[in-house]
């Protein structure tokens, strides 16, 4: 029976080769953005590689509740079921602590953690009214498993994923559904270069300056690409990680360790 699971944040980088290992796996897909031309363009290469109506491109800004609900239900009647939902929408600014402003937190909460909570609601809600179980899949971060500087706006928000993705891993366990994260290293995305950018220009210094005081310390000596994160998110989206629930897969070539 074919699975259908929801990706947020699908445009590009990370959630953009999530959408196309689901796809490659036969699930259908739903690809949620908050600018739809961008969504809807890996929808038709999508649909383009695998099937007519392997994927549809969905607006919706994570932030706001109603918006998931709807994407969760257009994704739930397009395709007939609703399986997986991966939570992987996020913002990352890179602030230095006594810059941080009351906008900065309240902007990097509400898109990156209260769009888990609605994405985890508009999930339950569908598993439930479909009668079965279902997965949970969370982006947390590197930076969410331990501090990095100029990060305090964006890693608590992904530490504060890790301990939802705990917390409703043990709520929702009576509905079967189960509830884990992944959490990415240093990823060649537009994103990463962006915070790259960033960390540089703070220090006066040029973007590859940026990324490697992030890549420095990794052990396996190379930067990760979007699909060495959309690979762990496939196994958590199929059968082998179904005993598998609230914990966080670090997915970051060895920088950190348990």
């Amino acid at each position: 029976m074919t699975k259908v699971a929801l990706v947020t944040g699908a445009g590009q980088g990370i959630g953009k080769a999530i959408a196309e290992r689901l796809a490659k796996d036969g699930f259908k897909v739903g690809l949620v953005g908050r600018h739809v031309e961008k969504v809807q363009d890996v929808a038709n290469e999508l649909n383009a590689q695998y099937g007519a109506d392997t994927a549809i491109g969905l607006k919706a800004d994570v932030a706001k509740r109603d918006e998931v609900f709807a994407a969760v239900k257009e994704t739930n009647e397009h395709f007939g079921g609703f399986d997986v939902i991966v939570n992987n929408a996020g913002v990352a600014p890179t602030t230095p602590i006594l810059e941080v402003t009351e906008e900065d937190m309240n902007w990097t909460w509400q898109i990156n953690v209260n769009g888990v909570v609605w994405g985890t609601q508009a999930a339950t809600e569908a598993f439930k009214a479909l009668g079965h179980s279902g997965k949970i899949i969370n982006a947390t971060s590197q930076a969410g498993v331990t501090g990095n500087a100029n990060l305090t706006a964006y890693g608590s928000t992904k530490f504060a994923i890790r301990g939802i993705t705990q917390t409703t891993a043990k709520e929702l366990a009576a509905f079967g559904i189960t509830v884990n994260a992944f959490a990415p290293g240093i990823v060649k995305t537009p994103m990463m270069w962006d915070i790259a950018h960033e960390v540089g220009q703070n220090a006066g210094k040029d973007d590859e300056w940026g990324m490697n005081t992030f890549a420095k310390d990794i052990t396996l000596k190379r930067l990760s690409e979007p699909e060495d994160v959309a690979n762990a998110v496939a196994f958590l989206a199929g059968s082998d990680s179904n005993y598998i629930t609230g914990q966080t897969i670090v997915v970051d070539g060895g920088m950190v360790f348990h």
